[in-house]
């Protein structure tokens, strides 16, 4: 081999050492490059699991406390409507009453509502024609005993001083200007109850209205004793 060909061979070698290197070089970069990319998309991925495990606890969370809120609301709908069926069995109670506690019941509230024992009670067209005259008797009867002298109890006792009595509780009633409760002819639609008008005063005394007023004050006491 002459001094060219040496040369030329030894140029060869060295050129694939060159591109062995650079091959070598390139496949590790490859190598290293396609490692870092694996690395990336498994950080990529358990990031998005991690997010995806997070989104999904959250959402299990809010439809949790979802479902709690409702049910809360369900529940409290239902102890709503039992109250109520309560307050209406009371109402429908209170109807059915018999006459004579129904009579002495509405008299006692006529008693309480009035201020001049000179009103007019309005009923409904039934409970006027079959309560109201004994409502005002009974009623005008505890009116003017409010303001009677107590008779001594063997004056009372016999039937005479029973006489006497009725006489002096009649007086005192006209001398004071109460126990003069009178039925009024009109009458209204009401379920229970009776109105107490004086003029343009009137104190509404229907059963409705009675346990409307009644409910705010009563309807814990109600829960208590059907939930407790």
């Amino acid at each position: 081999m002459n001094g060219i060909e040496q040369i030329t061979a030894r140029i060869q070698q060295d050129s694939q050492a060159e591109i062995d290197a650079m091959l070598a070089e390139a496949r590790a970069r490859a190598a290293q490059a396609a490692e870092d990319a694996r690395a990336q998309a498994q950080a990529v991925g358990d990031e998005v699991v991690a997010q995806g495990k997070k989104a999904a606890a959250e959402r299990e969370d809010r439809m949790a406390s979802t479902a709690q809120m409702e049910c809360r609301k369900a529940v409290l709908a239902a102890k709503q409507e039992v109250i109520e069926e309560a307050f209406q069995l009371a109402h429908k109670k209170l109807l059915d009453l018999p006459r004579e506690e129904y009579v002495a019941l509405l008299a006692g509230l006529a008693v309480q509502a009035s201020t001049t024992g000179r009103e007019k009670l309005i009923f409904s067209s039934p409970d006027r024609a079959q309560v109201g005259k004994a409502v005002v008797i009974a009623a005008n009867e505890k009116l003017a005993k409010a303001v009677a002298p107590k008779l001594p109890e063997e004056v009372s006792a016999s039937k005479a001083g029973a006489l006497l009595d009725k006489v002096v509780t009649g007086a005192s009633a006209v001398l004071n200007g109460t126990g003069m409760l009178t039925l009024a002819e009109e009458t209204r639609p009401m379920d229970g109850g009776f109105i107490l008008s004086d003029g343009a005063v009137e104190v509404n005394c229907t059963f409705d209205t009675l346990i409307r007023l009644q409910r705010g004050a009563l309807a814990g006491e109600v829960a208590k004793v059907l939930f407790e």
